[in-house]
């Protein structure tokens, strides 16, 4: 793509400001990449999460009745963050391997290829709201002023999720059997999530260890943003917001330590 050529060009990564032109050209990239051939397009990003929702209102509104106010909307919303969440993980797991091309350029900045991998999925997330909207407005749930900490809420998930791949893209590298131990503990989370299920149904006694995984209180949090209009839970947020915080550099610095042996193992 000619962007990304100018981009990589070895005058062009010592100008200023080259990495966020280089970010834009590698998630415009994967955005064309991802959806090449497809004749749906983009609009698998909205596919995928209402298939989940209607089989989620097939089992638990008709089948296993479980009475949740605005359940549509309270599954939906939470899919979507969800959705933001494992498929980043698991897509930058592998992305050194899967940029080898890349990676094999003289003086390519590999830690921008985790951003790109959340970046492209925070963009999947900001399409599917305008959807989410209509199931909110479908459902009888007046928007408040409070929807605008969402972007807030937003930067928080894009924190952690870049955090947590700068770990595991730098891992996979040299035990290729990360990305499919994630696929299992990804999906073991997923249920350990209140997704499909009110968070009150968890037994007290379980509450301090299901409390350990941020994305219960996240995925709290949108919903008190857009469905019950209420103050998300601020304290939890900074908590995750102070844990990103330490760990970021950190992640950062194993990912770049590992990536001087990137271009031998892969």
């Amino acid at each position: 793509m000619k962007q990304l050529d100018q981009a990589l060009n070895p005058i062009s990564l010592r100008k200023p400001g080259y990495l966020w032109d280089l970010l834009k050209s590698l998630v415009d990239r994967d955005l064309k990449l991802m959806y090449k051939r497809s004749t749906l397009g983009i609009a698998w990003t909205l596919i995928n999460p209402l298939l989940q929702l209607l089989v989620f209102i097939f089992v638990f509104q008709l089948i296993i009745k479980i009475d949740i106010p605005q359940y549509s909307s309270y599954v939906f919303t939470g899919l979507l963050a969800w959705n933001w969440f494992q498929n980043s993980l698991f897509q930058a797991t592998g992305i050194i391997i899967d940029s080898r091309p890349l990676i094999r350029q003289p003086g390519f900045p590999s830690v921008t290829l985790p951003v790109v991998v959340v970046t492209t999925g925070l963009i999947h997330f900001i399409l599917a709201l305008p959807v989410l909207v209509v199931f909110l407005l479908i459902d009888g749930v007046q928007l408040t002023p409070i929807v605008l900490c969402l972007p807030l809420l937003q930067l928080i998930q894009f924190g952690l999720t870049v955090t947590l791949s700068y770990f595991l893209a730098a891992v996979n590298v040299t035990f290729r059997d990360t990305q499919h131990t994630l696929g299992v503990l990804l999906q073991f989370l997923f249920y350990l999530t209140p997704i499909f299920y009110e968070i009150d149904s968890i037994p007290e006694r379980f509450w301090y260890a299901y409390g350990l995984n941020p994305m219960v209180h996240i995925v709290t949090c949108y919903r008190q943003i857009l469905i019950w209009g209420v103050q998300p839970d601020w304290l939890a947020l900074v908590i995750i917001a102070g844990v990103t915080l330490i760990l970021l550099p950190i992640g950062y610095r194993v990912f770049r330590r590992q990536s001087l042996r990137f271009v031998e193992e892969i």
